[in-house]
């Protein structure tokens, strides 16, 4: 049977409408994907099978690697960070946050990170900055070691404000199953490993954002004293990927526990981890964090509590070894280019962090 169309056929009364007069431009979209697979393609490991624009990203696993490979997946936002990067109209870090958020929650398991996929969502498709995140979620996967393996770009009208975009990230690893990290081995006198964040990385922005801006009332391109950076950069600081350290460490060394301080920082994100009969205590100024936290908690007048309790406080990711085991992990961080310190011990007690 042959499908006939319609021709348009006697006086136009109106113009005709179409999917770009409803605000979605489909030739931008396809534009946009050209451009970027150059990009995309610089991350593609060994196993990737497809190119970037099919329907889905096919992944070769070598299960001959593994005698029982588990995949783990983790999935993450970076919250309203973003309204930084918008007001800053500097797009091209925020990608970085975006794999961190989800790279750094799935090496904790021990996984290695495989691939990556992203959702950018906007109301109108603006090339320039769409490329500019593209960059930094690809300069993310550079880092972690993971391909990117596809995305989405929706175009969505009347639903997100002009200027405004939104985004979310997906990532899929692999560890073998007798090697997964889970903190059920974590005992009384281990101790706690700390690795120095970038500074805020991607959680507590709500807050930090009022305080710096209804509270403290500056502007986002104030220089605040004592500081190299405008305010806006300094809260635009990209999130530390800690993929490549963190699984040279496993392999080196037996890890026990490993807990990615995210939002709801050391209080919330310790105990996770910790088995039964178990607590985490941390030893206040064992380490000195970045300049922005005591400057929130000063302009904002907030308990030591909440601070600990919100923002990861120069903590970015938190290791568990036997304490026969702390001197040579240090010493292997420090030569992956990460600053390491004793943070505290494990004891007996709720599964619940105390701090002293």
């Amino acid at each position: 049977m042959t499908l006939i169309l319609p021709s348009n056929t006697g006086p136009e009364i109106m113009p005709r409408l179409t999917y770009k007069t409803a605000g979605v431009d489909i030739e931008a979209g396809d534009e946009f994907v050209r451009t970027i697979k150059p990009l995309v393609r610089s991350t593609f490991r060994p196993e990737v099978l497809t190119d970037i624009g099919g329907f889905g990203g096919l992944f070769g696993l070598d299960v001959k690697k593994y005698k029982e490979p588990v995949l783990v997946s983790g999935t993450d936002g970076v919250g309203t960070k973003l309204k930084i990067a918008i007001q800053m109209n500097q797009h091209d870090t925020i990608g970085i946050d975006l794999v961190a958020m989800s790279v750094n929650d799935v090496v904790v398991t021990g996984a290695e990170p495989l691939f990556f996929l992203d959702y950018f969502a906007t109301g109108k498709l603006h090339p320039q900055t769409s490329v500019e995140v593209l960059r930094g979620i690809v300069k993310g996967c550079r880092v972690a070691g993971c391909a990117l393996l596809g995305g989405e770009t929706a175009e969505m009208p009347s639903f997100y404000p002009e200027g405004v975009y939104d985004l979310a990230g997906f990532a899929v690893g692999v560890v073998e199953k007798s090697r997964v990290i889970d903190g059920r081995r974590i005992k009384a006198d281990d101790v706690l490993i700390g690795l120095a964040s970038s500074g805020l990385h991607s959680n507590g922005y709500s807050l930090a954002r009022k305080i710096a801006f209804e509270v403290a009332g500056h502007k986002i391109t104030d220089t605040i004293q004592g500081w190299s950076n405008r305010l806006g950069d300094e809260l635009l600081t990209p999130t530390r990927i800690y993929v490549k350290s963190i699984l040279q460490l496993t392999r080196d060394l037996d890890v026990k526990g490993l807990a990615h301080i995210t939002g709801g920082g050391l209080t919330g994100n310790l105990p996770r981890i910790l088995p039964e009969g178990c607590q985490a205590k941390i030893k206040l100024g064992s380490w000195t964090g970045p300049a922005i936290f005591g400057w929130l908690e000063k302009q904002g007048g907030i308990a030591v509590e909440e601070m600990y309790r919100v923002f990861n406080m120069g903590i970015g990711m938190v290791a568990v070894l036997d304490p026969g085991h702390v001197e040579k992990a240090i010493e292997k961080l420090k030569r992956q280019g990460e600053s390491a310190f004793i943070i505290g011990r494990i004891v007996k007690g709720d599964k619940k962090v105390v701090y002293e």
